[in-house]
């Protein structure tokens, strides 16, 4: 491939970058990098979030290429940081001139600080007490006792018919400690779900 289709395909290139980076902005720093010329590889930074200027030389992955034509064209989402220590997903794309040898990069890095925060927050506010007392917030309080039976089952790898007698008697209890039993019907509900009869279910409840 000629100097002069190089530097065209650099400026299509650059193009993509451009694109990419407004795009994902303001998250997503998108970099051009020319392997025909590492010492000074940075051809195009858009979006810059690393604080690096044009006419800096190859990274790592950069020099890698240059010195073999088998390193893999795309090496997606992995884990990088800018200098300040922000946390970074990169993913870096290699092109390959007519020669098979690598005259060029497409390097994309995200900034996750914000992503990791909301994160956090989700999983702060969505976080419950496993502990907690069930409360029924629907009309139909019959599903909140399958599902409390379906979860003490669940925590001994069973199936609610498999539980053992012992078993039986005390995801009753906890039922009846949790006011589930007060439900219309919890009783018959909770016979047909552990495959007992209701009498059976009663005597349960009744023992303490």
């Amino acid at each position: 491939m000629s100097q002069i289709d190089d530097k065209h395909l650099l400026m299509q290139l650059d193009t993509i970058a451009k694109g990419l980076s407004e795009t994902f902005s303001p998250f997503c720093e998108v970099v051009v990098h020319d392997l025909n010329n590492p010492e000074h590889a940075i051809l195009a930074i858009h979006n810059n979030l690393s604080g690096r200027k044009i006419g800096d030389p190859a990274t790592e992955l950069g020099i890698a290429r240059i010195l073999s034509s088998e390193f893999p064209n795309i090496i997606a989402n992995y884990a990088n940081q800018f200098t300040d220590g922000r946390p970074v997903k990169s993913t870096s794309i290699g092109i390959k001139g007519n020669d098979g040898n690598y005259i060029a990069a497409l390097c994309i890095n995200i900034d996750l600080t914000l992503f990791q925060g909301l994160q956090n927050m989700i999983n702060n506010f969505t976080q419950v007490n496993q502990n907690s007392i069930i409360e029924n917030l629907n009309s139909n309080g019959q599903d909140n006792i399958k599902h409390y039976i379906d979860h003490y089952a669940s925590e001994h790898a069973k199936t609610p018919r498999l539980l053992k007698a012992n078993e039986r008697k005390e995801v009753i209890m906890q039922l009846k400690q949790k006011g589930l039993l007060d439900i219309k019907k919890s009783m018959e509900i909770v016979a047909q779900y552990l495959g007992i009869s209701r009498a059976s279910a009663y005597l349960y409840a009744k023992e303490e």
